[in-house]
């Protein structure tokens, strides 16, 4: 009997764009595992590496907010968009956002324990919200950056309201240089950032669970390839050089020119801003990043409850 469905196979289609065919092979050789799927076939060269996945599986909206040197991003979700339009949830994100400021550390459940500024705490207007609004909301990460001197610039993709939108985007920009050029250059690389997806600042700050898969798929490509095994090795080192270079901000290619390295950018803005200017940290959310929705298919439940 199949480890699997229909609609796995539908949804390793839309993770992989691999064939009909090909998707079910590779469920059938993982055993209905859907993440093991993906990383056959990406191994045999049928799926893109998933590294800008563009699927939205929440709803909800990310709030900026910043103030002085520091700033912090929140995410808070709802089940569907349509709550997400409602002012009362939209006043909800952006006044939790404002008291994540004050908060010192990045704990979500600090921040649902903090005070709310209309009485109570952020959960107690949580569970007000759910209870009126019907639908259920969690407040899901808050992430926070500063620097000592210079500035934290926001940048909202997809806005909806003031301070709330599909994307939030924070970038931190440590120099005693001219803060209108730095605010300037803040938001063409925060620009960047929503636009290319970076996993971490620096390549040795990328997760090392990542790098390993990202190595074994590597390795199964080069043991494909038949060549001598130092040849194989040195195959493999690329692949992972190649990951790291795409994948960490400070080495991307800059959106704009498509050409010069963001560390390369923000080196050679210091001339323009009249001093040394250093990327110290960023932060990227978008909305119901690595989060799967449940797909219901209504045909099934109807057959299911016809046979119950």
């Amino acid at each position: 009997m199949a480890a699997f469905t229909a609609a796995d196979v539908k949804a390793l289609r839309e993770k992989t764009g691999a064939g009909m065919m090909d998707a079910k092979k590779a469920l059938e050789g993982a055993n209905g595992d859907i993440e093991a799927a993906v990383d056959a076939l990406r191994a045999k060269g049928l799926a893109t590496a998933q590294k800008k996945s563009s699927r939205t599986a929440a709803e909800g909206l990310v709030g900026v907010a910043v103030e002085g040197t520091k700033g912090v991003a929140v995410e808070v979700n709802s089940e569907t968009d349509f709550v997400a339009k409602n002012d009362k949830f939209q006043d909800f994100v952006r006044k939790t956002t404002q008291v994540a400021l004050g908060t010192s550390s990045d704990d979500v459940d600090a921040l649902k324990a903090s005070a709310y500024p209309d009485g109570g705490t952020v959960a107690d207007k949580l569970t007000d919200n759910v209870a009126t609004i019907g639908e259920n909301q969690q407040v899901r990460r808050m992430k926070t950056v500063s620097v000592t001197n210079g500035v934290i610039v926001p940048y909202l993709h997809n806005a909806v309201a003031p301070d709330l939108g599909k994307i939030g985007v924070l970038v931190a920009l440590e120099s005693e240089g001219d803060a209108a050029k730095l605010e300037e250059l803040g938001k063409k690389l925060a620009m960047h950032i929503a636009a290319a997806f970076p996993q971490a600042l620096t390549a040795e700050g990328l997760d090392g669970d990542v790098i390993e898969r990202e190595r074994a798929i590597a390795k199964e490509k080069a043991a494909e390839s038949g060549k001598p095994e130092n040849v194989q090795e040195k195959m493999v080192e690329g692949a992972i050089a190649k990951y790291a270079k795409e994948n960490a901000l400070l080495s991307q290619v800059f959106v704009m020119d498509n050409k010069t390295p963001i560390a390369q950018v923000v080196e050679a803005a210091g001339k323009d801003v009249g001093a040394k200017v250093e990327l110290v940290d960023y932060v990227r959310f978008q909305l119901g990043e690595g989060i799967e929705k449940e797909e219901t298919d209504f045909a099934a439940e109807v057959a299911a409850a016809v046979a119950g």
